[in-house]
């Protein structure tokens, strides 16, 4: 009995994504009418409810195709990726992957970064709280001399990083009417910085060799080789100007010298 209810719910379901499925049998409208036409106008409240749960999510991802284009390619997403859990604040993880194989959104080449930057910030708005580390933390534990390179440090939650080959903080900034959307070069290259400071999410550009030391970092390297790494892909990585900046915007939850044991 069970089994047999689980097999009709699931083919409900798949009907429900689904405009070619047929309206699958044993269902009876209330009122006498045809459930085929009942199950279509569930159809389209079902679709169109996630797609309005995606345009929420990624209302620059629409800006930039325009309302029309955004629904039509929402909608395919939606009947292939169907929610995975009742949090639709959450639906979308696969949503970037999605856009960079959809033929009509390659003329948009900064299209799927853009959805990786509005799926972060919404990672970000809804992860745990932690206290930044104080300053004078920091300070005690760059004064342990030799064993510098050996601290660790510990990222807030709701920290992530992009590199995109296009100007996505630009082209985010400028759609929150910071700058100009025409001054903005789509094909320079930037990196962002994600990241909820008290109750408001930032996305901050970062300097070469800064996302690749914050990924060493969230890997649990030591500063050295978090540096180390940094320093390969940018020689230039300014270790103070990183440190400062992640400080100041709460980034860092602690940083502490790991004990050394001795077999």
């Amino acid at each position: 009995m069970i089994k047999a209810l689980a097999c009709r719910q699931s083919e409900f379901a798949a009907a429900l994504l689904d405009p070619r499925a047929p309206c699958p049998g044993g269902i009876v409208a209330w009122n006498g009418s045809d459930p085929a036409v009942r199950l279509a106008v569930h159809r389209n409240n079902v679709v169109s409810s996630l797609v309005d749960a995606l345009a929420e999510t990624f209302p620059v991802v629409q800006e930039l195709v325009g309302d029309v284009f955004f629904r039509a390619m929402a909608a395919v997403f939606v009947r292939r990726w169907p929610p995975r859990t009742r949090v639709l604040a959450h639906y979308g993880e696969d949503f970037a992957a999605f856009i960079e194989g959809f033929e009509p959104a390659r003329s948009v080449p900064y299209l799927a970064d853009m959805a990786r930057l509005e799926m972060a910030r919404v990672r970000a708005y809804h992860a745990a709280d932690a206290e930044p580390v104080s300053a004078e933390i920091v300070a005690m534990a760059m004064a342990c001399g030799d064993r510098v390179g050996e601290l660790r440090l510990a990222c807030h939650p709701s920290v992530s990083v992009l590199a995109s080959a296009h100007a996505v903080v630009s082209l985010w900034a400028a759609h929150q009417g910071v700058g100009e959307l025409g001054a903005v070069d789509p094909d320079a290259g930037e990196s962002a910085l994600v990241v909820r400071k008290n109750l408001e999410v930032l996305v901050l550009k970062l300097s070469p060799g800064a996302v690749e030391f914050v990924r060493a970092t969230q890997q649990e390297l030591g500063l050295g080789s978090a540096v180390a790494v940094a320093t390969s892909a940018a020689p230039g990585f300014d270790l103070s100007s990183m440190l400062g900046l992640l400080m100041g915007q709460g980034a860092l939850t602690s940083i502490h010298l790991p004990r050394r044991y001795n077999p």
